[in-house]
């Protein structure tokens, strides 16, 4: 089994021994994506869908750095702080995706201090 690190500094850079995605043949495994800028390393906002876009926008940075795209993507997890932040984050979730639309699952849990949402997938680049 090959693994290649797949990593760009469009999104935040590792802070510790991880890989921002490892693709596994055709396999791409990502990260779980916060909505921290990638040269600031600070939250975007306070508010859940702004950090969906950025995450979003993160995890897209990474696929495009392995030659794909959003579309590659067959099934994303998403971690959300709270059961009130669903209406924000899936509708910013939304305007990233079309038809047919990847598998997902949302959990909500305890996130770090401020933050709202973290979300990481797997896509398929043949």
């Amino acid at each position: 089994m090959l693994k290649e690190e797949i990593r760009t500094p469009a999104a935040p850079l590792p802070l510790g021994s991880y890989s921002q995605g490892v693709r596994v043949g055709d396999h791409l495994y990502l990260t779980g994506q916060c909505g921290f800028d990638p040269v600031s390393r600070e939250l975007v906002s306070e508010d859940a869908g702004e950090q969906t876009r950025q995450a979003l926008t993160n995890l897209r940075s990474i696929i495009e750095a392995a030659g794909g795209t959003m579309s590659n993507l067959v099934t994303v997890r998403v971690y959300i702080g709270s059961d009130d932040d669903w209406p924000e984050v899936n509708a910013a979730y939304g305007e990233f995706f079309e038809h047919p639309f990847p598998a997902r699952t949302t959990v909500p849990v305890g996130l770090g201090d401020g933050i709202r949402v973290e979300i990481d997938g797997i896509a398929v680049l043949a």
